[in-house]
């Protein structure tokens, strides 16, 4: 049985995920096979693994971390919200319909024997597992249902580190309140406290920390600075999002519409490794600008989100910048946005049929059975602005309800195929694909800043670009130098222990009386 521990956050977004990931580089550099784990995650920035099944793109960023390929084990059950209090449940990667708040509180309880039998396999082939809780364990109202924070510490026998985040305040704060809501047994497991994402001088916290002992009696093992790190975000609460106007520096501007619904929002982060090039996300139209490129991202309710382009003023602003003949891109959701109409017969979102934004001459009707799937192929036809593109190799995945056909229509404008095998087309100036990650090889994300440098009569330097996965490879490693000199290794490796439950006889458990952060705390 493999060793386990969990990292689990006062709150949401206070690094429990790159935590876990600098933890997963640290134990693989030192020999182990490690795998992540996370029992149940809430996000729209998921991943397809190798076997075409979906989980969330932590648990692939933490997979890359140990050096491995994310596997639907590392993240059993995944909620992606459609609506406010309603979200699409996946289980081991297979979407099994959507479910109000209500209905998946009262259903998730007969989810446990799929963790167990997840956290089995992943047992059986390595040496640690780094667990992942959701929001916080303090959630007291959800105590008696918990499968992802305290009560799955339970049930594997985890030791657990609580994470605090500093840069919002009230460190000290968060970290006694957490543990005074805890039960008696919750408290005897919290092993060690982290303080994350810390600026300045160390030496001032240290009065804090020796007046917590008095109050909290868990040694701190850590204190994690903060830190700039190119890697994948998981949810809405991504700093990405706070940049909506082009840098003064910035020779080239690409902007991304922030959809109220937007999904997998990282299929950009590859060009940030280019001086000069800003990339900026926008829900505002008084923060469109004059932008070289244009991208509209995926979407988890494109019908909703078609809607908002229109009442927001997006719409006629997206329409208005084709004319310029700069390039607008469109991926996924986004994609189906950029056409004719989007037809949901069966009510996958909303039902009904929704007018697009008229840019592409396709037409999508929602289907019943999702499309996800890992994809290799090429750049069918780059057009005239990105003529160096046709013929690249493109790797990525697809998510989609949607079903994409061009229209029948005798008039339509000419289009063409954009990326192989049916999974994009373009017209003129605008392209559209079902390809996540599309953007991550160096080769496709250089030639497309080149091109703009070259149509704006800019310089940026495009060589020695690396690839979405060369450059993450090296933010690992310096998450994890991060991690040794910051944190107590030794004291981590000490907490590791065997788990007591016999999960090769498929010995179950009960998670009640456990605390959980629930479907409204799921991150």
């Amino acid at each position: 049985m493999a060793k386990v521990i969990m990292i689990q956050g006062t709150m949401s977004n206070a690094g429990k995920s790159l935590t876990c990931a600098g933890l997963c580089r640290v134990f693989s550099q030192d020999g182990y096979r490690v795998r992540p784990f996370k029992s149940q995650n809430m996000a729209l920035n998921s991943f397809v693994t190798p076997e075409g099944l979906e989980i969330g793109r932590a648990q692939a960023m933490q997979a890359e971390a140990c050096g491995v390929e994310p596997s639907f084990a590392m993240n059993p059950i995944l909620l992606k919200p459609t609506a406010d209090a309603s979200s699409q449940v996946i289980v081991n990667g297979r979407s099994i319909g959507n479910m109000t708040a209500r209905e998946y509180f009262a259903f998730k309880e007969s989810l446990i024997p799929e963790i167990e039998k997840a956290f089995r396999k992943l047992a059986a082939e390595c040496d640690i597992i780094v667990i992942e809780g959701a929001g916080s364990p303090a959630e007291i109202n959800l105590r008696h249902k918990d499968i992802v924070n305290m009560g799955l510490a339970e049930m594997v026998d985890a030791p657990v580190l609580l994470v605090g985040d500093i840069d919002r305040g009230g460190v000290f704060a968060q970290l006694l309140g957490t543990y005074l809501l805890l039960s008696e047994s919750e408290k005897e497991r919290l092993t060690g406290v982290i303080i994350n994402k810390f600026r300045g001088d160390k030496t001032l916290l240290d009065p804090g920390i020796e007046m917590m002992k008095d109050k909290m009696p868990v040694p701190f093992v850590g204190v994690i600075p903060y830190t700039k790190l190119r890697l994948e975000d998981e949810d809405s609460l991504s700093e990405r999002f706070l940049k909506q106007r082009p840098e003064e520096a910035a020779a080239i501007d690409i902007c991304a519409i922030r959809l109220p619904w937007l999904s997998n929002f990282t299929d950009l982060d590859v060009f940030e490794q280019f001086a000069g090039v800003s990339v900026r996300y926008v829900s505002d139209v008084r923060d469109f600008g004059d932008p070289d490129l244009v991208v509209i991202p995926g979407s988890k309710n494109t019908i909703a989100d078609l809607r908002w382009l229109r009442s927001s003023g997006m719409g006629e602003a997206l329409r208005a910048y084709k004319e310029t003949g700069k390039p607008l891109f469109g991926i996924c959701g986004g994609f189906q946005m950029l056409g004719e109409e989007v037809r949901d017969p069966l009510g996958v979102e909303e039902g009904g049929t929704e007018k697009g934004l008229g840019l592409l001459p396709i037409s999508t009707v929602m289907a019943g059975e999702k499309t996800t799937r890992q994809y290799r192929g090429t750049v069918a036809d780059g057009g005239p602005l990105f003529p160096a593109l046709t013929g690249m190799a493109v790797t990525g995945y697809e998510i989609h309800m949607g079903q994409t056909e061009i229209s029948e229509a005798g008039n339509r404008p000419v289009v063409k195929a954009f990326t192989s095998g049916g999974t994009g087309y373009r017209c003129g100036n605008v392209y559209g694909t079902y390809v996540h990650g599309f953007f991550d090889e160096a080769g496709i994300a250089g030639a497309i800043v080149a091109a703009l440098a070259a149509r704006k009569g800019v310089q940026v330097e495009t060589t020695g670009a690396l690839s979405r996965r060369a450059y993450k490879e090296r933010e690992y490693d310096h998450l994890a130098d991060v991690i040794r000199q910051n944190m107590d290794m030794e004291a981590v490796y000490a907490m590791l222990r065997e788990a007591r439950l016999d999960f090769a006889s498929g010995t179950s458990s009960t998670a009640a009386s456990q605390p959980e952060s629930g479907q409204g705390e799921a991150r």
